[in-house]
């Protein structure tokens, strides 16, 4: 997308938007606040969902705090950011998967408490965090990979809700490392939407430079 398609009547683009700054700075503090609670819980309660969670967390705060860095740079710099902010994404997926394999030869049982109440939490900080970034969910690659970063981890914890009932019902690790294999896919897959579309961005700038 054009930096026109994300400009407002000031003519500066979305990203130098104040309220834009504000709100990846909010998002960037509850990320890394998060990761430090769920990765401290996901050890306590041996979950390979919770830690899959708190990994994606701290990606998070990163990507946030790289959006701000490239904020007001031009469409190409915004989209080679974004392709940088893909590739996290996808090695937090297959670290993701690797974790999933080790927690089945393992076969322990996480402690169900423990993942549904730091599960809780995580949701209610990811969807204040979603609903805050929802305006600029169509603007450039950099911009979308923010909001799908937020989306993919509200989508996450109501997955790690449902992995601690059914650890809690089971009494059994399974649904556990289920939960943590669903989210490495949401990772793989919204990495693969970044590539594109900042591939497309990117082709694009060229070519206007060319002209």
């Amino acid at each position: 997308m054009s930096d026109q398609c994300c400009a407002g009547k000031s003519g500066k683009t979305a990203l130098n938007d104040p309220r834009w700054r504000r709100v990846l700075w909010i998002a960037l503090v509850v990320n890394a606040g998060m990761f430090a609670v769920e990765i401290a819980a996901g050890v306590a309660a041996d979950s390979r969902a919770l830690q899959a969670d708190a990994l994606d967390f701290l990606g998070d705060a990163a990507n946030y705090a790289i959006s701000l860095g490239v904020a007001g740079m031009a469409l190409a710099w915004r989209a080679r950011a974004a392709l940088f902010k893909a590739a996290t994404m996808l090695a937090f997926g297959i670290a993701v998967l690797a974790s999933t394999v080790w927690g089945i030869a393992t076969g322990t049982a996480p402690h169900a408490e423990t993942m549904g109440f730091v599960g809780a939490a995580a949701l209610a900080a990811n969807v204040v965090v979603a609903l805050m970034l929802y305006r600029w969910r169509t603007g450039d690659a950099n911009m979308r990979s923010v909001w799908i970063c937020s989306r993919n981890d509200a989508i996450g914890n109501l997955a790690v809700l449902a992995a601690a009932l059914g650890v809690f019902g089971t009494g059994q690790g399974w649904p556990d490392l289920a939960v943590a294999a669903i989210m490495a896919g949401l990772a793989i897959w919204g990495s693969l939407d970044v590539f594109r579309q900042a591939r497309g961005e990117l082709r694009g700038g060229h070519a206007v430079e060319a002209v």
